[in-house]
C-alpha cells in the first residue's frame, strides 16, 4: 500500500513498505566500518590463546619501537586512570525480588585487559594503536606474554563441585547467580501423581554471529575535548555512562551515536572492554582511534549465549492434567557475570509456557567457568526453557498414551482465565500475570495447518521413502515483553512543517524508520514521509535505554505515541488561533489543520510553524528553530505477553541424520500490529535463526577450555594429546592456531 493511500486509512496496521530498505538495497548504508576519520588511529588487541592461565611477564618493547606504533597498553599502563567494566544498570535488582525472592547475584566487575590472569581464550591481555590496522597487526606478533597454565573448567555441573578450580580468585566457589521460585507442595503432587516423567535436557552453547561485527570509533571535539563514540551498539544511552563512568568523565562530555547497524540480537545490547579501551585511547592520545572486530574476534571474544542444563520433573494426573513442575536448572555463565539476573531469571519465569501448572519448584543457578562469558542473545533464556519444558510434556503425552497436542490443549491457560497469575513474582518486582491470550486457539490452528492426522496416517502406513523417518513436533510459548524501565519518545514540528521525531531505541533492522513513523504520523495526522527520525543517538534526547528484551514498540511506540498526541493538540490550538474555530471542531488530515465542517479553510501545519517560528515560546521549543516539541519518557507498569504455538514436519536420514523440514507452521500472537509485513519478517527471522541455531550452529570447546569449533567445520579434528606443559610464551604459531579456530 501507498504512503498516501495508508495515511487516509489509518496507518497503524497497514503494511507500508519499509522506508530504510531503498537506501540499503542500493548500498548506500552507512556501517562503522564504512565512516571515514581522516588521520584515524587503529586500535588491535593482543589475546589469550589459553582458557585459565597466570600470566607471568608482559614485554611490550618490540611492539613500541616498531614503526607506526603509537602506543600499547597493559593494564597495569592504564589501572590507576580507569575502573573496571560494571554494568550497573543489568545488575539492579528490585527492591521486592530481593525482600521476597533472596537471589544471590555475585558481581563481576571485568579488568579492560588481563590483570595478571586470563580466565578464557579470546580475553584481551594487550591494546595496540597504531597508524593503521596493518601496523598494528604486525605489532600483536612481536608482543611476548609469558603464561603458566592453570586447570580449565569447561563444564558448568563440574563447576558446582567443591574441588572444582576457582574461576575468580578470592572466591570459596564458582556460583554467581541462584534464584529460587516455589509455589505449593512438590512433594505432595509427586506423590499424588499417576503420571512422572524426569529427564536431563541441555541447550548448547551458540554465538549470535551477526553480519556486521562489533566496532567503535571516536573523534575528539576539537573545541572542548568531549569524545563522540561511533559504536555497532544496541544500547547508545547506557554505553555512554559506562564509558563516561569507567573513564572517570562527565556524561555530558561524551556523545555516543550508532550507524546503520548489521543486526545485534542481543549480542550489541551489553558493553565490552573494547568499548571503553577505544575511547580510552582517544581521549589519552588526543587522536581519533578506531577498532573494527574480525569475524575470528566475535566468534571467541564476543559473547556467547544458551548454555543451560534442565534436570526437569512433571507430575501429572491419570488423565495428563499437571499436578507439579520441578526444574533444576544450571547455566554455564562463563567466565564473568555482566548481566546479572537477566537471563537465569527469564529462564525461570518462561519454563512455565502457556499452561495452568499449580504446583512450582524452580531452581536456576549461574555458574563461571574458563569460557567466553554468555549474554542475553534473542530470547534471553526463554527459548532454552521453553526447550526443556516441552519436549517434557512431550515424554509425559508418550506416559499417558494421548497425542501430544491433545496433552497441550488439557493443560493451557483459558481465555476466560485472563488476567493469569503463575505464583511467581517477575524480575521486575510485580506478580507474574497474563495479561491477554487466547492459547487453546493458537493450538487449534497450528494443529489444523500441520495436518497431524494426516502425517499419523502416513506414519502408520509406511509411506515414507526407503531409510527415512517422518516426524512432527509442535512447542508453544509465552514471553514478556515492552520490558521497562522506560523509553523515551521526543516529537518536534519543524519551521518547514517536517516531523523529527528522536527516541533512545536503536535499530539494528527492526524497521524502525518505519514503524516508529507510522506510529507519530497517526499520531499527530500528518503524511508519512513527512517524518524524519532520529535514533541511537545520545545528542538527539537525553535518556534511552535501548532495543533489547523485546521492548522498543511497546515502550519507544507508547512514548512516540504520547508525544504525538500532545503535538496534535498543540497544533490543534495553534489553528483555532489563526481560524477562530474551536479545537474540538477541528481534525488533522495530511497535514492540514481543518474545521471538520469546512475542510476547504484547512491550514498546513508548515503555515502554522511559520507563525510560531519567530515567537520561541518558552516551554513549546527545544533551541533555535524548533517550533511545538513534546519529549514523553513511558514506563511501563509491568510487562505484557505474547504467545505463539511452532510447529513442524520433518524427514530424517536414519543414516546421516540429515534432516529436510517440510513444513513450518507459526501462529502468533503478538497483540496489535503496527505493520504485518515487518512483523511477519521479524517472525520469519525468528525461526530461520532458531532452525540454524538447533542444527547447524554450535561453540563447542575442547576438555582444555582452549579451542571452541563449530560442527559444521567438517575439516576439524582434535588436538593430538601432547605433553603437558605448564608455562608458555606467545609466538606467531600459537596466536594464529587461536584465532582460527
Amino acid at each position: 500500500m501507498s504512503a498516501a493511500a495508508a495515511v487516509r486509512e489509518g496507518l497503524i496496521g497497514t503494511p507500508v513498505l519499509r522506508k530504510e530498505d531503498d537506501a540499503l538495497l542500493r548500498g548506500r548504508g552507512r556501517y562503522l566500518a564504512d565512516l571515514v576519520l581522516p588521520d584515524a588511529l587503529e586500535a588491535a588487541f593482543v589475546r589469550s590463546p589459553h582458557a585459565h592461565a597466570e600470566i607471568t611477564r608482559i614485554d611490550l618493547t618490540a611492539a613500541r619501537a616498531l614503526p607506526g606504533v603509537i602506543a600499547a597498553y597493559t593494564w597495569d599502563d592504564v589501572r590507576d586512570t580507569v575502573s573496571e567494566l560494571f554494568l550497573e544498570a543489568e545488575m539492579r535488582v528490585p527492591e521486592q525480588v530481593r525482600e521476597a525472592i533472596k537471589p544471590l547475584s555475585r558481581l563481576q566487575p571485568v579488568p579492560l585487559l588481563a590483570d595478571g590472569r586470563v580466565t578464557c581464550v579470546g580475553q584481551a591481555v594487550a591494546m595496540i594503536v597504531a597508524v593503521d590496522r596493518y601496523v598494528a597487526e604486525d605489532a600483536l606478533e612481536l608482543v611476548e606474554v609469558d603464561y603458566t597454565l592453570l586447570p580449565p573448567l569447561v563444564d558448568p555441573l563440574r563447576a558446582l563441585d567443591a574441588d572444582a578450580p576457582i574461576v575468580v580468585p578470592g572466591t570459596d566457589d564458582n556460583l554467581a547467580v541462584s534464584v529460587e521460585g516455589k509455589v505449593g507442595d512438590m512433594a505432595a503432587a509427586l506423590a499424588g501423581a499417576a503420571h512422572v516423567v524426569t529427564e536431563r535436557y541441555k541447550s548448547h552453547r551458540y554465538v549470535a554471529s551477526p553480519m556486521e561485527t562489533r566496532g567503535v570509533a571516536v573523534v575528539l571535539d576539537p573545541r572542548g575535548g568531549g569524545l563522540t563514540v561511533f559504536a555497532s551498539t544496541q544500547t547508545p544511552h547506557r554505553l555512554r555512562e559506562v564509558i563516561a563512568g569507567t573513564l572517570g568523565l562527565d556524561s555530558g562530555s561524551v556523545r555516543v551515536t550508532a550507524p546503520d547497524i548489521g543486526g545485534g540480537f542481543g549480542q550489541k545490547g551489553v558493553q565490552y572492554v573494547e568499548d571503553v579501551l577505544v575511547p580510552y585511547a582517544a581521549h589519552r592520545l588526543g587522536r581519533s582511534v578506531r577498532w573494527v572486530e574480525d569475524r575470528t574476534e566475535n566468534l571467541t571474544s564476543s559473547s556467547h549465549a544458551r548454555e543451560q542444563v534442565h534436570d526437569i520433573t512433571l507430575a501429572a494426573d491419570a488423565d495428563g492434567r499437571l499436578l507439579g513442575l520441578r526444574d533444576d536448572v544450571v547455566i554455564n555463565l562463563g567466565n564473568a557475570n555482566l548481566t546479572g539476573l537477566v537471563v537465569p531469571y527469564n529462564t525461570l519465569t518462561h519454563v512455565i509456557g502457556p499452561y495452568v501448572v499449580p504446583v512450582l519448584d524452580l531452581r536456576v543457578r549461574g555458574v563461571l567457568t574458563t569460557t567466553m562469558m554468555t549474554t542475553p542473545y534473542r530470547g534471553a533464556g526463554r527459548p532454552e526453557a521453553v526447550f526443556a519444558m516441552e519436549r517434557a510434556l512431550d515424554r509425559l503425552a508418550r506416559a499417558v498414551g494421548i497425542e501430544p497436542h491433545e496433552l497441550r490443549a488439557r493443560n493451557l491457560v483459558g481465555p476466560g482465565e485472563m488476567p493469569h497469575r503463575t505464583g511467581l513474582m517477575y524480575r521486575d518486582g510485580t506478580m507474574q500475570t497474563y495479561d491477554s491470550g487466547n492459547f487453546p486457539e493458537l493450538l487449534r490452528r497450528l494443529v489444523g495447518h500441520l495436518r497431524i492426522d494426516e502425517i499419523r496416517a502416513r506414519q502408520a502406513s509406511g509411506d515414507v521413502a526407503p531409510g527415512k523417518r517422518l516426524g512432527v513436533g509442535l512447542a508453544m510459548y509465552i514471553e514478556g515483553t515492552g520490558l521497562g524501565p522506560f523509553e523515551s519518545g521526543s516529537v518536534t514540528v519543524m519551521p518547514d512543517g517536517r516531523v523529527r521525531v528522536a527516541t533512545g531505541a536503536s535499530s539494528q533492522g527492526q524497521a524502525h524508520q518505519t514503524v516508529f513513523a507510522q506510529v507519530a504520523a497517526d499520531a499527530i495526522g500528518v503524511p508519512l514521509d513527512r517524518i524524519d527520525l532520529i535514533e541511537g543517538d545520545t545528542a538527539a534526547i537525553g535518556h534511552g535505554v535501548g532495543t533489547i528484551a523485546s521492548r522498543s514498540m511497546v515502550t519507544a511506540g507508547n512514548a512516540i505515541h504520547l508525544a504525538g498526541l500532545t503535538v496534535r493538540d498543540r497544533l490543534l490550538a495553534d489553528a483555532s488561533e489563526a481560524l477562530g474555530t474551536d479545537p474540538a471542531d477541528m481534525e488533522i488530515v495530511d497535514g492540514v489543520v481543518r474545521p471538520v465542517d469546512k475542510p476547504e479553510a484547512g491550514i498546513d501545519i508548515a503555515a502554522l510553524a511559520a507563525r510560531r517560528a519567530p515567537l520561541l515560546v518558552p516551554g513549546t521549543s527545544t533551541g533555535p528553530g524548533a517550533v511545538i516539541s513534546e519529549t514523553t519518557y513511558f514506563k511501563p507498569p509491568t510487562v505484557t505477553v505474547a504467545s505463539a504455538a511452532h510447529g513442524a514436519v520433518v524427514e530424517v536420514d536414519e543414516r546421516t541424520g540429515k534432516t529436510e523440514i517440510l513444513s513450518y507452521v507459526v501462529v502468533h500472537d503478538c497483540g496489535r500490529v503496527v505493520n504485518p509485513m515487518v512483523a511477519d519478517g521479524q517472525v520469519t527471522g525468528g525461526v530461520m535463526q532458531g532452525i540454524g541455531g538447533a542444527l547447524y550452529e554450535e561453540m563447542e570447546y575442547g576438555p582444555d577450555g582452549s579451542r571452541a569449533r563449530s560442527p559444521t567445520w567438517t575439516t576439524w579434528s582434535p588436538r593430538p594429546p601432547r605433553r603437558p606443559r605448564t608455562s608458555w610464551t606467545t609466538s606467531r604459531r600459537a596466536r594464529r592456531s587461536t584465532r582460527s579456530g
